[in-house]
């Protein structure tokens, strides 16, 4: 069959998209980022769109053409910068319904339990508008509810797990009581498969999950045992201790940072992620402990969930470093530009102190917003060297000050890197 994928690159859409192409099926993808996951997964043909853009059925003709299914593995947790819920995960899905209405596309959407807490919540909400309305619009269908989804790679709320179970001595957790199921992403591509091929039939509405159900702390436990760390006790984090936390968190999603410590992702894991209904026993459901075991952790499973965390720190104290280096000088411009006297008159002195001045603060402001992040990164190194460049010419003794300009610039130019380095969020 001919399939298109919506998240295709995503941790999930990654997994059924690998799955169905094994199966022989011609797999298309769509994504933001389509140039690296065809370099990626070069067997898929990609199409590059943002699902908050495709909001009318003439959107998505030209894209469905010739095609016998669509898998909507594409989601978001929060409205933010990068992400629009109504849009991406309402809108654009009843275009998609009404322009595969003609052809009779069979529509597989990956969904989520819908009700208890959160329901309210714009994450939920625009799940269950877009679900409701598959059920009513006529079209062969097939929903799939998926609990917590544990697979090889990690994203969002399992990357957390992997960043929580790696903390030293102690198990900081929130709702550590509360309950969690979860399923292996690999049995939800088998599901998704079984929809295709017409073994699970057209109106089904499934929850996918294991038959275990751990507590939060347990199955922050087992993934430190699959990390190999020895075990920690559980500090049991009140809610209103975290709630500066959330905030913050909140904060980044406005600037594009899809951070899973936001308020909506708080608020469901107050209930836990539960089941209401078992997995078909046609359907495969690898417990927890089972899917770790089938994928071993390695260095970098570690390097990854001791650096999760540590990624908004390093990114907020680039920021600070920059304005900070930015803003400090102007509160004494005729001091800081004494150094470049010997060399050139006040004026030209102080209009290159100020000119410095500016692009450190707009490189600390510009590194904070999702979009911007790299470009400042980058600029950040180049305008680093040509401090250091500029400065050894025309003042090589500063280098012999241990507490001087040049040498607190090489560990800036180090944690600079390290921010290159794990800026990637997929």
């Amino acid at each position: 069959m001919n399939i298109l994928i919506l998240g295709a690159t995503g941790f999930i859409g990654s997994v059924v998209a690998a799955r169905l192409a094994a199966e022989g099926h011609v797999v298309s993808g769509l994504g933001r980022n389509a140039a690296r996951a065809a370099r990626r997964q070069p067997g898929i043909r990609w199409h590059r769109a943002d699902l908050s853009q495709m909001t009318r059925p003439e959107d998505w003709r030209d894209i469905l053409d010739g095609k016998h299914a669509v898998v909507n593995c594409a989601g978001a947790l929060q409205d933010s910068l990068a992400d629009d819920l109504s849009a991406t995960q309402t809108e654009a899905m009843l275009a998609l319904y009404a322009a595969a209405k003609p052809a009779s596309t069979l529509i597989i959407q990956i969904s989520a339990r819908t009700d208890g807490a959160g329901s309210d919540l714009p994450f939920l909400a625009t799940k269950r508008a877009a679900d409701m309305a598959l059920a009513a619009s006529g079209l062969p269908y097939v929903i799939l509810r998926p609990s917590l989804v544990l697979g090889r790679n990690a994203h969002g709320g399992t990357a957390l797990l992997r960043a929580l179970a790696s903390f030293p001595l102690a198990l900081p957790l929130i709702h550590a009581d509360s309950p969690v199921e979860t399923v292996a992403a690999e049995d939800v591509a088998t599901a998704v498969s079984a929809a295709i091929s017409g073994t699970l039939p057209s109106g089904n509405d499934i929850e996918l999950a294991a038959e275990e159900r751990h507590t939060l702390a347990d199955l922050v436990r087992l993934h430190r045992a699959w990390l190999g760390l020895p075990d920690a006790p559980v500090l049991s984090v009140p809610p209103a201790v975290a709630r500066p936390v959330t905030w913050l968190a909140d904060i980044a999603g406005h600037l594009g940072w899809r951070s899973p410590l936001r308020s909506t992702a708080m608020t469901v894991m107050s209930e836990g992620v539960s089941m209401n209904r078992r997995t078909p026993s046609g359907l495969p459901a690898l417990s927890a402990a089972a899917t770790l075991a089938a994928n071993p952790s390695g260095v970098q499973d570690l390097w990854f969930a001791r650096l999760y965390l540590l990624k908004a720190p390093i990114i907020a104290g680039l920021s600070l470093f920059w304005l900070l280096s930015g803003l400090i000088p102007l509160l004494a411009p005729s001091q800081a530009s004494a150094h470049f006297l010997p060399f050139m008159p006040l004026s030209a002195a102080m209009a290159l102190t100020m000119t410095t001045c500016l692009i450190d603060v707009a490189l600390g402001a510009a590194v904070l917003f999702r979009p911007f992040a790299r470009r400042a990164i980058i600029g950040m190194l180049a305008v680093s060297l040509a401090y250091l460049l500029g400065g050894t010419v025309l003042e090589p003794a500063l280098w012999l000050d241990p507490l001087g300009p040049f040498v607190k610039v090489l560990p800036s130019l180090l944690l600079t890197l390290a921010a290159l380095a794990i800026l990637d969020e997929r």
